[in-house]
C-alpha cells in the first residue's frame, strides 16, 4: 500500500509534461522576428504580449495615425525626432501545450474494469497567447532595431511609449481628441 501511495504521489508531481511553451514577456523584448515565428521577416522586432482582443492593435494604429484602413499594418510612417521611420506590425499566436499523464493512467485502469474513459478531455491542455511584433525601417531600408543602429534607443523608447499608450487606451476615439 505504501508503494502505491508513493507511486501515485510521484505520478501526480510529474504528470504534466510540457510539449510546447510560449515565451513569457513581462514588458518587451527585441528579437529577430523570424526566430519568433517562421513566417515573419528576418528583421529585429519589438515584441510584447497582447492582453486585448484580436485586431485591437490594428484599430489602435488605424485611429492613432488616421490611416482610414489603408495599409495599416505595413510601412506606417512615424516621426522619431527629425527622422521619418516606417513601422510594420504583426499579430501572432504562440501556444503552450502540456500532456497530462495522470488522467491517461486513470482511464487505462478504468478500461481494465470495462468502464469507458471519463477523462479524455484532460489528456492534454492548451493555452493561447497573442503577441504584437513591431518592425521599424528607416528611409534607407535599414533595420532600426538592429543592435548597431545609431538611434536604436530612441526607436525603442518611442515603441515602448506606443505600447504603453495602446495598453492604457480603451476608447481609441480619445486618441483623436488628445491630438488636437
Amino acid at each position: 500500500m505504501k508503494k502505491l501511495t508513493v507511486l501515485l504521489l510521484l505520478l501526480g508531481s510529474v504528470s504534466c509534461i510540457p510539449l510546447r511553451i510560449a515565451p513569457t514577456i513581462r514588458d518587451y523584448k527585441i528579437v529577430v522576428a523570424k526566430k519568433f515565428k517562421r513566417d515573419l521577416p528576418r528583421e529585429y522586432a519589438f515584441v510584447f504580449e497582447d492582453p486585448k482582443e484580436a485586431d485591437e492593435f490594428y484599430h489602435y494604429i488605424n485611429t492613432k495615425f488616421e490611416l482610414d484602413h489603408q495599409e495599416v499594418d505595413l510601412n506606417v510612417p512615424m516621426s522619431i525626432g527629425a527622422q521619418t521611420v516606417y513601422m510594420s506590425f504583426y499579430e501572432r499566436e504562440r501556444v503552450s501545450k502540456t500532456a497530462n499523464i495522470f488522467p491517461v493512467l486513470i482511464d487505462a485502469v478504468l478500461a481494465t474494469q470495462d468502464t469507458g474513459p471519463f477523462l479524455e478531455e484532460t489528456y492534454s491542455s492548451r493555452s493561447e497567447y497573442w503577441y504584437i511584433l513591431i518592425t521599424v525601417r528607416d528611409s534607407q531600408f535599414k533595420d532600426c532595431l538592429a543592435p548597431d543602429y545609431p538611434q536604436k534607443k530612441d526607436v525603442v523608447r518611442v515603441l515602448w511609449n506606443l505600447k504603453q499608450e495602446y495598453l492604457a487606451t480603451h476608447d481609441y476615439g480619445e486618441l483623436l481628441l488628445s491630438k488636437r
